[in-house]
């Protein structure tokens, strides 16, 4: 029998990121303590800065495809790790800015290689349990007849194609989560996630709904990226937090499983909700199509909803409501922060 210690210490890559940053919070709220790893390419301090009072917390700038020991860390000795370990590693870090992914393309490549070879080996160094966020591209695009996904389904990626670094770089990254699993005998997990929204979401990104929220407060022209038939599955964020603790607390092998939303939304009806829920007089714009923000598959999630009981909770008004309250009451301290992290033209 494994030792059992008051907390657990558990550590999460990618925690400065937009699902991180909720799912460190989640963890602490349990009674956690949490290490987050993040070398804020894609992600902000500022979606952590309230955590880093909390003495079960601790923020480590590192970039998860160079190896790095946790037990060389002075701010971290208060966690034990060379008599405790850690116990559970939710590994989240890749970059994912879709209007800048070209200019991340060669960190996305090695946080799929050789970031996953890193985080797997500290979880064979501490034989701590393990899950990895995937991702619904896995799957290819969206099937033509529109059905929904299951998890034995293969999926079609292209290996060459411009965004190969990300979609088939997820698909490599399960295969070597699964050989961990099978040749050392990993406790190891693997959840697809559908598109997910909520505050913290990075502006200016391509990511839609925190922009279109924002527009709407300033009665500026509201963007989307492709035309009137565009539609896309919604689950709020902290549904996903939900399935992935449940993920990694769940005993035996229960395979890959789908984390996100059933259901289909076109995106200017949830542009008309966000309008009419702040009274904006902004215009809807149409703009021509960008690499990560095109119609995806829809899960099929009957056996998540078997396995883990877990379904998603949060209807689309209660989380647009909660992401405009949000950005109502930050509103000036992320337009500053953002326009500089904004895109520049090159």
């Amino acid at each position: 029998m494994p030792p059992v210690f008051d907390k657990k210490n558990i550590l999460v890559t990618g925690g400065a990121g937009f699902i991180g940053s909720h799912l460190c919070e989640k963890l602490l709220a349990e009674g956690a303590r949490v290490i987050c790893v993040d070398n804020l390419v894609s992600s902000s301090l500022s979606n952590i800065e309230f955590l880093l009072k909390n003495p079960e917390f601790e923020f480590i700038r590192q970039d998860v495809s160079a190896a790095f020991d946790p037990e060389q860390f002075p701010e971290l000795e208060r966690f034990k790790i060379k008599f405790q370990g850690i116990q559970e590693i939710f590994h989240l870090a890749c970059p994912m800015n879709p209007k800048t992914f070209e200019q991340t393309r060669m960190q996305t490549l090695f946080a799929n290689s050789l970031g996953m070879k890193n985080a797997l080996d500290m979880a064979l160094r501490y034989r701590a349990k393990f899950l990895h966020t995937s991702t619904s591209t896995v799957y290819g695009p969206r099937p033509q007849d529109n059905h929904l996904i299951k998890e034995t389904e293969v999926g079609c990626v292209d290996a060459l194609g411009s965004r190969a670094c990300y979609d088939e770089g997820k698909r490599f990254s399960e295969t070597c989560c699964q050989t961990y699993k099978e040749v050392h005998k990993l406790d190891v997990k693997i959840a697809r996630i559908f598109r997910t929204y909520g505050p913290r979401e990075r502006l200016f990104s391509g990511e839609m709904i925190p922009d279109f929220i924002l527009n709407a407060l300033d009665n500026k022209d509201i963007e989307i990226y492709g035309d009137e038939t565009f539609s896309t599955s919604l689950c709020y964020v902290t549904d996903v937090v939900d399935g992935l603790i449940k993920l990694m607390s769940a005993e035996g092998d229960i395979g890959t499983v789908n984390l996100g939303s059933d259901q289909d939304l076109p995106i200017l009806d949830i542009v008309k909700n966000i309008l009419e829920m702040t009274g904006s007089t902004s215009r809807v714009v149409f703009q021509p199509a960008i690499a990560f923000m095109t119609p995806l598959g829809l899960p099929d999630l009957t056996k998540v909803k078997e396995k883990l009981g877990w379904m998603p909770l949060v209807r689309l008004d209660e989380g647009l409501k909660q992401i405009i309250d949000y950005t109502m009451a930050h509103k000036n301290l992320l337009t500053a922060s953002n326009v500089l992290e904004r895109p520049q033209a090159s």
